[in-house]
């Protein structure tokens, strides 16, 4: 068993320290739970058994003083588990709902677009192909491709921006 008076004075640095990197640099904070953790370990020093450092212990003991803060600050709710899964499944419904008829929404421009315009869009979009390999099939160059592109692009931006007025 260690004197909790000595222990005080020699591991008080050590202490203070880690709580200041956990506080990040909270002075005043890292003060008031160094204070609690030297006074829970005075009150739980018959526990210590020494089968660690004196300040691996006391950090420990820091540690979750620090949490128990955070959790107090913070006031967590408890929310059972069954609830959030309902929840995120509910949010992934609409998400994907909402991407599906923007898809829809989308390629039904897309099929406004006159060709080969549409092509190189449409190549590009669900091909999933370069420039170069739709420029081969079209048989005009990887630039043109690049170009068509970007022009459809342009054509596709300027249809979503008047649907939305």
């Amino acid at each position: 068993m260690q004197d909790m008076g000595g222990a005080y004075e020699e591991y008080y640095q050590i202490v203070y320290k880690f709580l200041m990197g956990l506080t990040s640099g909270n002075h005043e904070l890292a003060e008031e739970l160094t204070q609690e953790t030297f006074y829970r370990a005075t009150k739980n020093v018959s526990k210590f058994r020494g089968e660690c450092k004196m300040s691996t212990w006391l950090c420990q003991i820091a540690k979750y003083a620090f949490y128990q803060y955070i959790d107090k600050k913070n006031k967590r709710r408890e929310v059972p588990l069954e609830t959030v899964v309902d929840i995120a499944l509910e949010e992934e419904v609409e998400k994907n709902y909402i991407q599906n008829e923007r898809k829809i929404f989308l390629y039904k421009k897309i099929q406004q677009l006159q060709s080969p315009m549409k092509d190189v869009v449409m190549l590009r979009l669900t091909g999933d192909l370069s420039f170069r390999e739709i420029g081969d099939i079209l048989g005009k160059s990887e630039n043109w491709a690049r170009v068509t592109f970007y022009r459809g692009k342009q054509i596709l931006g300027r249809g979503v921006k008047d649907d939305a007025k």
